[in-house]
Formats: C-alpha cells, structure tokens, sequence
C-alpha cells in the first residue's frame, strides 16, 4: 500500500519540485555537511541539535569543525534555520537522522541517542512524513528497534509513513570525495520508502544505491569499515613482526603495492581512530551473538588494533631506556592529537589513549597541533585537559623524545628533525619526505 498522498502532490512530488521541508537531526560531522548540500539543492532545511553552543553559532553564521565549510549557506539565504525546538520535527516532510552511535566501556553498542531521537520524532510523527537513519549501526535497528518505537502512536510504517536507511560515507578532508560525489546506498523498509528515500537523496548525490531492506544497506556500511579495520589489523601485526625481524614494514608495503591487481595498500599506525572504524565492527560482533555466532576475524582484528598504542609506549620506553633515561619524569612532545591528518576531529584518536598512557607512567607531556588548539572533554579520557603548545625549536630541544602521532602537512619536519635530540614517528611521516637521520626511529 502506498502512503497517502500530502495534500494534491505525493511527497516524491514535493521532494522533485523542492516544495518539501527537509529536517536533518544532529549537525556534526554527518549531518552539517547534509544541510549544506539539501540547501544548495534547493529544499528549505531545519537543522536539529541538543547543543545551544552549535545552534547559535550556525545562526551567527560560524562553523565549528575546520573543513566543513559553512559559508555555502550564506549562498542559500532563508533556506536553512537551526534550532534546539524539536516540536518543529511535524512541520518537515523528510527527517534525516545523523547521531552518534559510539560504544559503551564495555565496547557494545551505545543506541541511546538514535533511540531517543526515534522517542523524539514519535511524539511528533504524521502522516506522509519520510524518515531516514544515517548512523553506523547493527542490521535490524530500522526496521525492527526504530519502526516500533515509531508505530507505538498508532501509525504503521510503509502504509502511514516512510522509512528507510543509508549510510553516511564521509571521509574528513578529503579533498577527492565529498557528500555529493560518493555514492549513496539506500534501503526502504518497503519499495515505497525505497522510492521516496532514492527520490531525496537523488537530488543532492552523484549516484544513489538502492538495495532491497534497510539490514542490507546496515550491513554494507558495517562490511566496508570491517574491511579496513581487519587490513589494518593484519598490517600492524606485521609491524610489529617486521621490527624484531630487522625488516623495515614501510619498505615492504611500497615495494608490494607496485603490483597491479590483487593488493591494496594499508599503513600501519598506533592505534583506530575515527568514529567508525574503531567501533563500527563491534556493532555486528555484538547482534552476531543473538544468532550463536562468533565474529573471530572482528575481535582479533580489534585486539590487535586495540594494542598499537601500548607498542608505541613499550617502544618509548626502549628507545629512553638505550639513552640511560626513564620514561617516568621524560619530557615527551607529542605531535599530533587528530586522528588523521590536516583535520581537527579527535574522535577515538590513539593520540588520547598515548597520551593518557604516558601521564599515568609519570611522563611530562605537552602537545603540538595546529588543527586542536584544547584537548578536553573526552567521553573516555574526561581527565585530559591540555592546549597546544607552539612548536619552537627550544620546545623541541628540550624535549626528551618527540613523538609523531598525526602526520599533519603542516608540520614543519625538517625543523622538527634539526632541533629534536630523539623522535619516534609512528607514520613514517619523515620517511616519506625523504628525512633520514640517526634521530628518527619508526614505530
């Protein structure tokens, strides 16, 4: 059965003529990126968030995550207002819903705020109204946990309204895929939804994906971040066999991605960071045992990426060790607090754990990062509470050993190397710029 039509036009008609109200829940990573590009579109946006600090700042016309560029709106004057009211959700056609989903202490999923979220818009719920999930979760959550907690008041989805799953894809900074050019996957909970969702989301993409249920679309986001997260795994254990073997694993990996087909390169690191990889594959570990099954390749993936950071300490403490120092009372500069390169998002950053290690060890730890001027706040590190201190050539001398984390381009490595008496580069962020010196001594 089809959805009843919202007035004299269907809601795919709404969505292609850009008459319809588009709401997008949670304007972070995810979803800020979304209102840029409905808006460019042309469809008439709210913007939904608990923060009052990111509504305000958004109404003022200023971003908060660096290479989210929020000044594409200023081009789409009365297209977008933010709001912390979530009674307006009755008065948008399409809800697009894009908070997080980290894990618990115990590492299981934490599904509190999409489910709060889903509690939300039931109380507001009508009928015609399209609702999408974009965060990374466990097949099922849709169309099993959100579509009864959404027909709890008495409208049934598929028949008095839409709902459908596709991942976000975003890739921070990266200056070769943004939210309209990635391919878009799709599930409907119905061919309905499917088709009104498509119809959304071919409006501001390159190209859609459709797939036959929204668990097909959970489970294609929860294969693509296994896959690197098990690549990765596999690359550093490697790591860590390659040095005590005496063989350099960066040499190897350059000479072995030469081959044309049948290899793809993955670097080692000290540690997951990021929202979804560290995280995402424990969501199917965790509803792999509803059915009795074991996920072995997820879970020793995890452990083994789970250690990095602890092999980065042991190799700190070797590398003082050899130059008659204790790592308790060193001066350790620490380079880099993002999770990746020329970007300001420390989410699940090894840079954390690393540094949180080295100050319970008794270590003196400063940081330098231009991209993450405070480090505070962490959802598992709350008692960090650090600035970024001025990378000078007297910080770096005074230092007992730098240690690169974050391979950020604006670094300034030949200085770092010049002034620096010891450095550990976990990225091989010199190497790859041609720095050689006795100094430098990868992990």
């Amino acid at each position: 059965m089809r959805v009843q039509e919202v007035g004299a036009m269907t809601l795919v008609d709404k969505i292609k003529s850009r008459e319809s109200q588009v709401g997008v829940i949670g304007l972070g990573y995810v979803g800020l990126p979304l209102v840029i590009e409905f808006c460019k579109a042309g469809f008439p946006v709210t913007g939904f968030d608990t923060d009052p600090v990111k509504v305000e700042s958004l109404e003022k016309g200023k971003g908060y995550i660096q290479h989210i560029d929020i000044s594409k709106l200023a081009q789409c004057p009365g297209r977008f207002v933010p709001t912390t009211d979530f009674s307006k959700l009755s008065g948008v056609d399409c809800i697009v819903i894009c908070v997080p989903t980290p894990l618990n202490k115990n590492r299981e999923p934490d599904m509190s705020h999409v489910f709060d979220t889903t509690r939300t818009i039931a109380k507001h719920l009508r009928k015609g109204q399209l609702i999408s999930l974009e965060s990374t979760t466990y097949p099922g959550t849709t169309d099993e946990d959100m579509r009864r907690i959404l027909e709890e008041g008495g409208l049934r989805a598929g028949q008095d309204f839409y709902l459908a799953f596709s991942p976000e894809r975003e890739d921070p900074h990266n200056k070769d895929f943004s939210t309209s050019n990635i391919p878009k996957v799709v599930g409907g909970y119905t061919p309905q939804c499917l088709e009104v969702a498509r119809a959304l989301y071919d409006a501001i993409v390159v190209k859609t994906i459709p797939v036959s249920s929204t668990k097909v679309a959970e489970s294609v986001k929860l294969l693509e971040n296994i896959y690197r997260a098990v690549n990765i795994a596999l690359v550093n254990e490697l790591k860590m066999l390659f040095d005590r073997m005496g063989i350099d694993v960066w040499e190897v990996i350059e000479a072995a991605k030469t081959k044309p087909f049948g290899f793809q390169a993955f670097y080692p690191g000290p540690g997951l960071g990021g929202h979804c990889i560290p995280i995402d594959p424990f969501y199917l570990t965790w509803k792999a045992r509803e059915f009795d099954f074991a996920t072995r390749f997820i879970e020793l993936a995890g452990e083994i990426n789970t250690t990095m950071p602890y092999y980065v300490i042991e190799e700190m403490v070797s590398i003082l060790n050899a130059q008659g120092k204790k790592l308790k009372g060193s001066r350790i500069l620490v380079l880099g607090m993002a999770y990746k390169k020329n970007i300001d998002d420390q989410r699940e950053s090894p840079s954390l754990k690393i540094t949180q290690l080295l100050i319970e060890k008794g270590a003196f730890v400063e940081y330098s990062d231009m991209h993450v001027p405070v480090c505070r706040g962490h959802r598992h590190y709350p008692k960090l509470d650090m600035r970024s201190m001025d990378l000078t050539e007297e910080r770096l001398k005074l230092a007992d050993m730098v240690v690169l984390l974050t391979d950020h381009d604006a670094f300034d490595y030949e200085m770092i190397e010049k002034n620096a008496t010891c450095i550990l580069d976990t990225r091989n962020a010199f190497g790859q710029r041609g720095i050689r010196s006795s100094k430098i001594r990868r992990a």
